[in-house]
Protein backbone atom coordinates (compact mmCIF):
# COMPACT_ATOMS: atom_id res chain seq x y z
CA UNK A 1 0.00 0.00 0.00
CA UNK A 2 1.61 3.56 -1.02
CA UNK A 3 1.61 5.99 1.68
CA UNK A 4 0.39 9.42 0.98
CA UNK A 5 3.78 11.21 0.98
CA UNK A 6 6.03 13.18 -1.86
CA UNK A 7 7.98 10.18 -1.52
CA UNK A 8 5.08 8.23 -2.66
CA UNK A 9 4.10 10.24 -5.23
CA UNK A 10 7.72 10.33 -6.33
CA UNK A 11 8.15 6.44 -6.73
CA UNK A 12 4.77 6.43 -8.84
CA UNK A 13 6.17 5.29 -12.53
CA UNK A 14 2.83 6.34 -14.23
CA UNK A 15 3.10 9.75 -12.99
CA UNK A 16 7.09 10.51 -14.25
CA UNK A 17 7.75 13.23 -11.38
CA UNK A 18 11.26 13.77 -11.03
CA UNK A 19 12.96 15.73 -8.21
CA UNK A 20 14.85 18.97 -9.24
CA UNK A 21 16.95 19.22 -6.05
CA UNK A 22 19.06 16.69 -4.60
CA UNK A 23 17.42 14.74 -1.46
CA UNK A 24 19.99 15.89 1.26
CA UNK A 25 19.23 19.36 0.20
CA UNK A 26 15.97 19.30 1.79
CA UNK A 27 14.89 19.52 5.19
CA UNK A 28 15.15 16.22 7.38
CA UNK A 29 12.03 13.96 6.60
CA UNK A 30 10.25 16.51 4.47
CA UNK A 31 9.52 13.74 1.99
CA UNK A 32 8.03 11.50 4.32
CA UNK A 33 5.54 13.54 5.71
CA UNK A 34 1.96 13.12 5.49
CA UNK A 35 0.14 14.72 2.66
CA UNK A 36 -3.19 16.15 3.75
CA UNK A 37 -4.31 17.88 0.30
CA UNK A 38 -3.12 18.19 -3.09
CA UNK A 39 -3.72 21.50 -4.28
CA UNK A 40 -2.77 23.71 -7.67
CA UNK A 41 -2.51 27.93 -8.05
CA UNK A 42 -0.82 29.66 -10.35
CA UNK A 43 -1.53 33.17 -8.22
CA UNK A 44 1.27 35.07 -7.10
CA UNK A 45 0.40 34.12 -3.69
CA UNK A 46 -1.97 31.12 -2.63
CA UNK A 47 -1.28 30.95 0.55
CA UNK A 48 -4.35 32.85 1.92
CA UNK A 49 -5.83 29.77 0.64
CA UNK A 50 -3.55 27.00 1.65
CA UNK A 51 -3.22 24.90 5.08
CA UNK A 52 -0.31 22.89 6.20
CA UNK A 53 0.34 19.51 5.40
CA UNK A 54 -0.14 20.48 1.67
CA UNK A 55 1.84 20.22 -1.28
CA UNK A 56 1.32 22.80 -4.00
CA UNK A 57 1.30 22.42 -7.97
CA UNK A 58 1.50 25.12 -10.13
CA UNK A 59 2.33 25.94 -13.98
CA UNK A 60 4.23 29.33 -12.89
CA UNK A 61 2.82 31.77 -15.19
CA UNK A 62 2.91 34.04 -11.83
CA UNK A 63 6.54 34.74 -13.18
CA UNK A 64 5.90 35.37 -16.66
CA UNK A 65 6.97 38.69 -16.07
CA UNK A 66 9.75 37.65 -13.37
CA UNK A 67 12.38 36.44 -15.93
CA UNK A 68 15.46 35.62 -14.60
CA UNK A 69 15.16 38.07 -11.58
CA UNK A 70 15.37 35.64 -8.42
CA UNK A 71 13.89 37.94 -5.89
CA UNK A 72 10.40 37.17 -6.97
CA UNK A 73 10.74 33.56 -6.82
CA UNK A 74 12.57 33.64 -3.48
CA UNK A 75 9.50 35.52 -1.79
CA UNK A 76 7.04 32.85 -3.37
CA UNK A 77 9.13 29.84 -1.52
CA UNK A 78 9.33 31.94 1.71
CA UNK A 79 5.84 32.58 1.55
CA UNK A 80 5.38 28.85 0.76
CA UNK A 81 7.38 27.68 3.85
CA UNK A 82 5.81 30.01 6.20
CA UNK A 83 2.63 28.63 5.53
CA UNK A 84 3.57 24.83 6.12
CA UNK A 85 3.09 23.65 2.81
CA UNK A 86 5.39 20.21 2.38
CA UNK A 87 6.93 20.75 -1.14
CA UNK A 88 5.83 22.50 -4.52
CA UNK A 89 5.44 20.65 -7.87
CA UNK A 90 5.88 22.68 -11.59
CA UNK A 91 4.26 21.92 -14.56
CA UNK A 92 6.66 22.57 -17.63
CA UNK A 93 5.78 23.12 -21.06
CA UNK A 94 2.76 25.31 -20.03
CA UNK A 95 4.25 28.76 -19.05
CA UNK A 96 7.52 28.03 -19.95
CA UNK A 97 10.56 24.68 -20.83
CA UNK A 98 12.18 23.05 -17.50
CA UNK A 99 12.12 24.14 -13.87
CA UNK A 100 13.35 27.72 -13.58
CA UNK A 101 16.91 27.86 -12.05
CA UNK A 102 15.57 30.85 -9.41
CA UNK A 103 12.98 28.52 -8.59
CA UNK A 104 15.46 25.91 -7.71
CA UNK A 105 17.51 28.56 -5.82
CA UNK A 106 15.31 29.58 -4.05
CA UNK A 107 13.88 25.78 -2.92
CA UNK A 108 17.50 24.96 -1.72
CA UNK A 109 17.71 28.08 0.18
CA UNK A 110 14.18 27.48 1.79
CA UNK A 111 14.89 23.60 1.95
CA UNK A 112 11.72 23.04 0.60
CA UNK A 113 11.43 19.93 -1.96
CA UNK A 114 10.54 20.65 -5.71
CA UNK A 115 10.04 18.09 -8.37
CA UNK A 116 8.83 18.36 -11.82
CA UNK A 117 5.34 17.71 -13.31
CA UNK A 118 5.64 16.39 -17.39
CA UNK A 119 3.43 18.50 -19.51
CA UNK A 120 1.46 14.89 -20.34
CA UNK A 121 0.96 14.57 -16.72
CA UNK A 122 -2.17 16.20 -15.58
CA UNK A 123 -2.49 17.78 -11.89
CA UNK A 124 -5.21 16.04 -11.11
CA UNK A 125 -3.56 12.05 -11.69
CA UNK A 126 -1.13 13.41 -8.66
CA UNK A 127 -4.19 14.94 -6.28
CA UNK A 128 -6.04 11.15 -7.27
CA UNK A 129 -2.92 9.07 -5.90
CA UNK A 130 -2.39 11.34 -2.67
CA UNK A 131 -6.22 10.58 -2.26
CA UNK A 132 -6.09 6.89 -3.02
CA UNK A 133 -3.40 6.93 -0.58
CA UNK A 134 -5.12 8.53 2.30
CA UNK A 135 -8.41 6.74 1.95
CA UNK A 136 -6.56 3.05 1.77
CA UNK A 137 -4.65 4.38 4.95
CA UNK A 138 -8.28 5.35 6.42
CA UNK A 139 -9.66 2.05 5.69
CA UNK A 140 -6.71 0.30 7.17
CA UNK A 141 -6.79 2.03 9.98
CA UNK A 142 -9.78 1.07 10.71
CA UNK A 143 -9.84 -2.18 9.99
CA UNK A 144 -7.00 -2.44 13.07
CA UNK A 145 -9.09 -0.76 15.03
CA UNK A 146 -12.42 -2.96 14.96
CA UNK A 147 -9.80 -6.42 14.38
CA UNK A 148 -8.25 -4.61 17.96
CA UNK A 149 -11.68 -4.24 19.92
CA UNK A 150 -12.87 -7.61 18.88
CA UNK A 151 -9.60 -9.10 20.33
CA UNK A 152 -10.08 -6.96 23.59
CA UNK A 153 -14.04 -8.14 23.64
CA UNK A 154 -12.71 -12.00 23.47
CA UNK A 155 -9.85 -11.15 26.31
CA UNK A 156 -12.20 -9.88 28.83
CA UNK A 157 -14.09 -13.29 28.16
CA UNK A 158 -10.83 -14.89 30.14
CA UNK A 159 -10.85 -15.63 33.88
CA UNK A 160 -8.81 -13.09 34.16
CA UNK A 161 -10.62 -10.99 32.07
CA UNK A 162 -8.96 -7.28 33.44
CA UNK A 163 -5.38 -8.61 33.14
CA UNK A 164 -5.79 -10.07 29.80
CA UNK A 165 -7.59 -7.05 28.39
CA UNK A 166 -4.52 -4.94 29.13
CA UNK A 167 -1.98 -7.28 28.29
CA UNK A 168 -4.15 -6.87 24.98
CA UNK A 169 -4.33 -3.87 24.39
CA UNK A 170 -0.48 -3.45 25.23
CA UNK A 171 0.00 -5.66 22.53
CA UNK A 172 -1.86 -3.75 19.94
CA UNK A 173 -0.36 -0.99 20.67
CA UNK A 174 3.21 -1.95 20.78
CA UNK A 175 3.82 -0.23 24.11
CA UNK A 176 3.36 -0.33 27.97
CA UNK A 177 0.08 -0.29 29.63
CA UNK A 178 -0.41 0.03 33.22
CA UNK A 179 -3.65 0.18 35.72
CA UNK A 180 -2.46 2.38 38.85
CA UNK A 181 -4.83 3.96 41.90
CA UNK A 182 -3.23 6.50 44.09
CA UNK A 183 -1.73 3.81 46.25
CA UNK A 184 -0.55 0.95 43.92
CA UNK A 185 0.56 -0.55 40.34
CA UNK A 186 -2.74 -3.15 39.86
CA UNK A 187 -1.74 -4.62 37.09
CA UNK A 188 1.04 -3.68 34.08
CA UNK A 189 2.41 -5.22 30.76
CA UNK A 190 4.93 -5.92 30.12
CA UNK A 191 5.59 -6.87 33.17
CA UNK A 192 8.61 -4.32 34.51
CA UNK A 193 7.97 -2.33 31.46
CA UNK A 194 8.56 0.73 33.79
CA UNK A 195 10.83 1.40 36.96
CA UNK A 196 10.00 1.70 40.54
CA UNK A 197 10.33 5.41 40.23
CA UNK A 198 8.10 6.19 37.12
CA UNK A 199 5.74 3.63 38.75
CA UNK A 200 5.92 6.05 41.72
CA UNK A 201 5.44 9.32 40.13
CA UNK A 202 2.34 7.67 38.11
CA UNK A 203 0.70 6.92 40.66
CA UNK A 204 1.09 10.63 42.36
CA UNK A 205 -0.31 12.07 39.13
CA UNK A 206 -3.12 8.80 39.59
CA UNK A 207 -4.11 10.21 43.43
CA UNK A 208 -4.26 13.87 41.61
CA UNK A 209 -6.85 12.59 39.27
CA UNK A 210 -9.34 10.64 41.36
CA UNK A 211 -9.32 12.92 44.02
CA UNK A 212 -10.63 15.31 41.68
CA UNK A 213 -13.87 12.76 41.28
CA UNK A 214 -14.23 13.46 37.73
CA UNK A 215 -13.70 11.52 34.31
CA UNK A 216 -10.62 13.25 32.91
CA UNK A 217 -7.32 12.55 30.42
CA UNK A 218 -4.02 14.05 30.86
CA UNK A 219 -0.37 13.35 29.29
CA UNK A 220 2.23 13.21 31.93
CA UNK A 221 5.89 13.35 31.23
CA UNK A 222 7.92 11.54 33.70
CA UNK A 223 11.78 10.32 33.75
CA UNK A 224 11.88 11.65 30.38
CA UNK A 225 9.27 9.41 28.89
CA UNK A 226 5.57 10.35 27.89
CA UNK A 227 2.49 8.72 29.33
CA UNK A 228 -1.27 9.64 28.82
CA UNK A 229 -3.49 8.46 31.67
CA UNK A 230 -7.39 8.24 31.58
CA UNK A 231 -9.78 7.90 34.75
CA UNK A 232 -12.13 4.79 34.98
CA UNK A 233 -15.54 4.86 36.25
CA UNK A 234 -18.02 7.28 36.24
CA UNK A 235 -18.38 10.44 38.23
CA UNK A 236 -17.95 10.65 41.82
CA UNK A 237 -17.08 6.60 41.48
CA UNK A 238 -13.93 6.72 39.64
CA UNK A 239 -11.63 3.72 40.26
CA UNK A 240 -8.31 3.67 39.16
CA UNK A 241 -6.23 5.34 36.12
CA UNK A 242 -5.19 3.48 32.37
CA UNK A 243 -2.00 4.90 32.05
CA UNK A 244 -0.50 4.05 28.56
CA UNK A 245 3.47 4.95 27.70
CA UNK A 246 2.89 7.68 24.53
CA UNK A 247 2.71 10.72 23.40
CA UNK A 248 -0.18 10.91 21.63
CA UNK A 249 -3.07 8.70 20.45
CA UNK A 250 -4.60 8.96 16.85
CA UNK A 251 -8.11 8.46 16.30
CA UNK A 252 -8.21 4.85 15.91
CA UNK A 253 -6.05 4.18 18.53
CA UNK A 254 -8.73 5.86 21.07
CA UNK A 255 -11.28 3.71 20.08
CA UNK A 256 -9.82 0.78 21.12
CA UNK A 257 -8.93 2.40 24.48
CA UNK A 258 -12.19 3.56 25.03
CA UNK A 259 -13.59 0.11 24.53
CA UNK A 260 -10.94 -1.22 27.51
CA UNK A 261 -11.72 1.87 29.32
CA UNK A 262 -15.39 0.74 29.28
CA UNK A 263 -14.96 -2.70 30.05
CA UNK A 264 -11.94 -2.31 32.61
CA UNK A 265 -14.67 0.15 34.38
CA UNK A 266 -17.13 -3.01 34.91
CA UNK A 267 -14.74 -5.38 35.79
CA UNK A 268 -13.39 -2.83 38.58
CA UNK A 269 -17.18 -1.78 39.56
CA UNK A 270 -17.64 -5.88 40.58
CA UNK A 271 -14.52 -5.81 42.09
CA UNK A 272 -15.75 -2.62 44.50
CA UNK A 273 -18.89 -4.28 45.30
CA UNK A 274 -16.30 -6.98 46.89
CA UNK A 275 -14.47 -4.34 48.76
CA UNK A 276 -17.48 -2.78 49.99
CA UNK A 277 -18.62 -5.97 51.81
CA UNK A 278 -15.17 -5.86 53.18
CA UNK A 279 -15.70 -1.87 54.63
CA UNK A 280 -19.07 -2.96 55.87
CA UNK A 281 -17.37 -6.03 57.46
CA UNK A 282 -14.20 -4.00 59.00
CA UNK A 283 -16.68 -0.71 60.64
CA UNK A 284 -18.09 -3.92 62.64
CA UNK A 285 -15.25 -4.71 63.91
CA UNK A 286 -14.33 -1.14 64.80
CA UNK A 287 -17.97 -0.70 66.40
CA UNK A 288 -17.32 -3.58 68.21
CA UNK A 289 -13.66 -2.36 69.57
CA UNK A 290 -15.45 0.82 70.57
CA UNK A 291 -17.82 -1.04 72.65
CA UNK A 292 -15.45 -2.65 73.75
CA UNK A 293 -15.92 -6.40 73.12
CA UNK A 294 -12.73 -7.07 72.36
CA UNK A 295 -13.00 -10.96 72.07
CA UNK A 296 -16.09 -10.47 69.36
CA UNK A 297 -14.01 -7.85 67.32
CA UNK A 298 -11.19 -10.20 67.07
CA UNK A 299 -13.14 -13.31 66.49
CA UNK A 300 -14.91 -11.63 63.23
CA UNK A 301 -11.80 -9.95 62.24
CA UNK A 302 -9.99 -13.27 61.99
CA UNK A 303 -12.59 -15.67 60.12
CA UNK A 304 -12.37 -12.82 57.66
CA UNK A 305 -8.75 -13.02 56.95
CA UNK A 306 -7.50 -10.39 58.20
CA UNK A 307 -6.89 -10.45 62.18
CA UNK A 308 -6.53 -7.70 64.26
CA UNK A 309 -3.24 -5.97 65.16
CA UNK A 310 -1.71 -7.35 68.15
CA UNK A 311 -1.53 -4.39 71.62
CA UNK A 312 -0.72 -1.81 72.34
CA UNK A 313 -1.92 -0.17 69.29
CA UNK A 314 -2.38 3.27 67.80
CA UNK A 315 -5.57 4.63 66.64
CA UNK A 316 -5.29 6.90 63.27
CA UNK A 317 -8.00 9.14 62.26
CA UNK A 318 -7.09 10.75 58.59
CA UNK A 319 -9.71 13.39 57.19
CA UNK A 320 -12.22 12.74 53.92
CA UNK A 321 -9.39 13.59 51.11
CA UNK A 322 -6.99 10.46 52.36
CA UNK A 323 -10.35 8.21 52.91
CA UNK A 324 -12.08 9.67 49.11
CA UNK A 325 -8.47 8.10 47.89
CA UNK A 326 -9.11 4.65 46.04
CA UNK A 327 -6.46 1.93 46.53
CA UNK A 328 -5.62 2.52 50.58
CA UNK A 329 -5.93 -0.62 51.66
CA UNK A 330 -4.31 -2.37 48.85
CA UNK A 331 -1.15 -0.20 49.73
CA UNK A 332 -1.49 -0.86 53.22
CA UNK A 333 -1.90 -4.79 52.52
CA UNK A 334 1.67 -4.57 50.26
CA UNK A 335 3.51 -3.90 53.58
CA UNK A 336 2.29 -7.41 55.10
CA UNK A 337 1.74 -6.04 58.37
CA UNK A 338 -2.44 -6.84 60.18
CA UNK A 339 -4.05 -2.84 60.16
CA UNK A 340 -7.98 -2.87 61.14
CA UNK A 341 -9.05 0.27 58.31
CA UNK A 342 -12.40 1.50 58.55
CA UNK A 343 -14.79 4.49 57.10
CA UNK A 344 -16.66 6.33 60.17
CA UNK A 345 -18.50 9.46 59.96
CA UNK A 346 -16.30 10.37 56.38
CA UNK A 347 -12.83 9.50 58.24
CA UNK A 348 -10.72 7.10 57.45
CA UNK A 349 -9.94 5.03 60.72
CA UNK A 350 -7.24 2.81 60.88
CA UNK A 351 -5.97 0.62 63.90
CA UNK A 352 -1.92 -0.62 63.97
CA UNK A 353 0.73 -1.53 65.96
CA UNK A 354 2.63 1.18 67.51
CA UNK A 355 5.94 -0.08 65.29
CA UNK A 356 3.53 0.35 62.52
CA UNK A 357 2.83 4.25 63.34
CA UNK A 358 5.08 5.37 60.31
CA UNK A 359 2.92 3.78 57.46
CA UNK A 360 0.25 6.68 58.47
CA UNK A 361 3.21 9.50 57.71
CA UNK A 362 4.02 7.99 54.53
CA UNK A 363 -0.10 7.39 53.38
CA UNK A 364 -0.50 11.31 53.99
CA UNK A 365 3.06 12.69 51.99
CA UNK A 366 1.93 10.50 49.19
CA UNK A 367 -1.74 12.06 49.27
CA UNK A 368 -2.04 14.98 50.99
CA UNK A 369 -4.93 15.46 53.99
CA UNK A 370 -4.39 15.51 57.28
CA UNK A 371 -4.41 12.57 60.00
CA UNK A 372 -4.36 12.44 64.19
CA UNK A 373 -2.35 9.61 65.90
CA UNK A 374 -3.49 8.53 69.89
CA UNK A 375 -0.90 7.71 72.12
CA UNK A 376 -0.56 3.96 72.03
CA UNK A 377 -3.25 1.93 73.55
CA UNK A 378 -4.72 -1.38 74.07
CA UNK A 379 -7.14 -2.92 72.25
CA UNK A 380 -9.69 -2.25 75.10
CA UNK A 381 -8.87 0.87 74.93
CA UNK A 382 -9.24 1.45 71.15
CA UNK A 383 -12.24 4.33 72.18
CA UNK A 384 -10.34 6.29 74.21
CA UNK A 385 -7.64 6.07 71.49
CA UNK A 386 -10.11 6.96 69.00
CA UNK A 387 -11.33 10.28 70.40
CA UNK A 388 -7.37 11.25 70.94
CA UNK A 389 -6.89 10.74 67.60
CA UNK A 390 -9.81 12.96 66.55
CA UNK A 391 -8.59 15.75 69.00
CA UNK A 392 -4.93 15.28 67.20
CA UNK A 393 -6.15 15.54 63.61
CA UNK A 394 -8.77 18.69 64.56
CA UNK A 395 -5.62 20.46 66.86
CA UNK A 396 -3.66 19.65 63.69
CA UNK A 397 -0.09 21.03 64.16
CA UNK A 398 1.47 19.62 60.66
CA UNK A 399 -0.22 16.94 57.68
CA UNK A 400 0.42 14.22 60.70
CA UNK A 401 -0.14 15.48 64.71
CA UNK A 402 0.40 12.84 67.53
CA UNK A 403 -1.51 13.52 70.69
CA UNK A 404 0.89 13.01 73.08
CA UNK A 405 3.20 16.31 71.12
CA UNK A 406 -0.19 18.31 71.08
CA UNK A 407 -0.11 21.93 73.78
CA UNK A 408 -1.09 20.77 76.87
CA UNK A 409 -2.36 17.32 76.02
CA UNK A 410 -4.07 15.75 78.42
CA UNK A 411 -7.82 15.63 80.06
CA UNK A 412 -8.36 19.31 78.96
CA UNK A 413 -7.42 18.59 75.46
CA UNK A 414 -10.68 16.43 75.12
CA UNK A 415 -12.66 19.13 75.76
CA UNK A 416 -11.41 20.70 72.03
CA UNK A 417 -12.97 17.65 70.12
CA UNK A 418 -16.54 17.58 68.32
CA UNK A 419 -18.31 15.95 70.45
CA UNK A 420 -17.00 17.95 73.61
CA UNK A 421 -18.47 21.08 71.41
CA UNK A 422 -21.90 19.05 71.04
CA UNK A 423 -22.67 18.30 74.25
CA UNK A 424 -21.22 21.70 75.55
CA UNK A 425 -23.52 23.47 73.18
CA UNK A 426 -26.41 21.44 75.00
CA UNK A 427 -25.48 21.46 78.93
CA UNK A 428 -25.46 25.94 77.70
CA UNK A 429 -28.58 25.92 76.15
CA UNK A 430 -30.55 26.84 78.41
CA UNK A 431 -28.60 30.17 78.86
CA UNK A 432 -28.54 30.93 75.21
CA UNK A 433 -32.60 30.26 74.93
CA UNK A 434 -33.10 32.98 77.60
CA UNK A 435 -30.42 35.45 75.99
CA UNK A 436 -33.00 34.82 73.57
CA UNK A 437 -36.18 35.26 74.21
CA UNK A 438 -35.57 38.06 77.19
CA UNK A 439 -32.50 39.93 75.39
CA UNK A 440 -30.96 39.10 78.89
CA UNK A 441 -26.52 38.58 78.59
CA UNK A 442 -26.47 35.50 80.76
CA UNK A 443 -23.97 32.88 78.53
CA UNK A 444 -21.12 36.40 78.02
CA UNK A 445 -21.89 37.50 81.85
CA UNK A 446 -21.08 34.06 82.83
CA UNK A 447 -18.17 33.47 80.36
CA UNK A 448 -16.66 36.93 82.04
CA UNK A 449 -17.16 35.91 85.33
CA UNK A 450 -15.20 32.64 84.73
CA UNK A 451 -12.72 34.79 82.22
CA UNK A 452 -11.87 37.18 85.47
CA UNK A 453 -10.90 33.86 88.02
CA UNK A 454 -14.85 33.99 89.52
CA UNK A 455 -14.22 37.74 90.58
CA UNK A 456 -17.54 39.72 90.68
CA UNK A 457 -15.61 43.41 90.10
CA UNK A 458 -13.42 41.95 87.42
CA UNK A 459 -16.47 41.05 85.76
CA UNK A 460 -18.47 44.08 86.03
CA UNK A 461 -15.52 46.00 85.16
CA UNK A 462 -15.04 43.77 81.65
CA UNK A 463 -19.01 44.21 81.18
CA UNK A 464 -19.11 47.42 82.04
CA UNK A 465 -21.82 46.91 84.80
CA UNK A 466 -21.98 47.04 88.51
CA UNK A 467 -21.15 44.14 90.35
CA UNK A 468 -24.61 43.56 91.76
CA UNK A 469 -26.01 43.14 88.32
CA UNK A 470 -23.08 40.53 87.60
CA UNK A 471 -24.44 38.69 90.96
CA UNK A 472 -27.83 38.93 89.69
CA UNK A 473 -27.39 37.16 86.53
CA UNK A 474 -25.03 34.53 87.87
CA UNK A 475 -27.94 33.35 90.11
CA UNK A 476 -30.46 32.91 87.20
CA UNK A 477 -27.59 31.23 85.38
CA UNK A 478 -27.33 28.78 87.84
CA UNK A 479 -30.78 28.40 88.65
CA UNK A 480 -31.24 27.61 84.90
CA UNK A 481 -28.45 25.15 84.37
CA UNK A 482 -29.35 23.16 87.90
CA UNK A 483 -25.61 23.88 88.85
CA UNK A 484 -24.33 25.16 92.06
CA UNK A 485 -21.48 28.11 91.35
CA UNK A 486 -20.49 28.25 94.98
CA UNK A 487 -19.23 25.09 94.27
CA UNK A 488 -16.00 23.31 92.73
CA UNK A 489 -17.83 20.94 91.03
CA UNK A 490 -20.66 23.38 89.69
CA UNK A 491 -18.21 25.47 88.36
CA UNK A 492 -16.00 23.12 86.71
CA UNK A 493 -19.31 21.63 85.00
CA UNK A 494 -20.09 25.16 83.53
CA UNK A 495 -16.76 26.20 83.07
CA UNK A 496 -15.60 22.63 80.81
CA UNK A 497 -18.98 23.93 78.90
CA UNK A 498 -17.80 26.92 77.78
CA UNK A 499 -14.37 25.74 77.15
CA UNK A 500 -15.60 22.86 74.79
CA UNK A 501 -17.67 25.45 73.33
CA UNK A 502 -15.52 28.16 72.27
CA UNK A 503 -16.45 30.62 74.67
CA UNK A 504 -13.32 30.59 77.01
CA UNK A 505 -9.37 31.04 75.46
Amino acid sequence: MASPTIRALLDRPELRLRLAVPEDAVAPGALDATVRWVHSSDLADPTPFLAGGMVLLTTGTQFRDAGDDPKPYAAYVRRLARSGMLGLGFGTEVAREGVPEALVEACLAARLPLWEVPYDTPFIALARANAEALAAVAYERRTWALEAQRAVAVAALRPDGLRSMLAELARRLGTWVGLVDAAALLHEHPGGGVDAATVSELQRHAGELLVRGVQATAGVTVEGRAFHLQTLGQRGRLRAVLAIAAEELDEQHRAVVTTVVAMAALALEQRQDLEQARDALAAGVLAALVRGDVAFAGDVASASGAPLPPSPVVVAVADERLAAVGGVGRWLDTRGVPVLRAEQDGDLVMILEEAEAPLVDELVLRHGGAAGLSEPVALAGVAAGLAQARTARERRTGPVTRFAELPGAGVLALLDGAEARTVARAALEPLARHDAEHGTDLVPTVAAWFAADCAHDAAARALGVHRHTVRARLTAAQELLGQDLATVAGRAQVWAALRAAGLLA
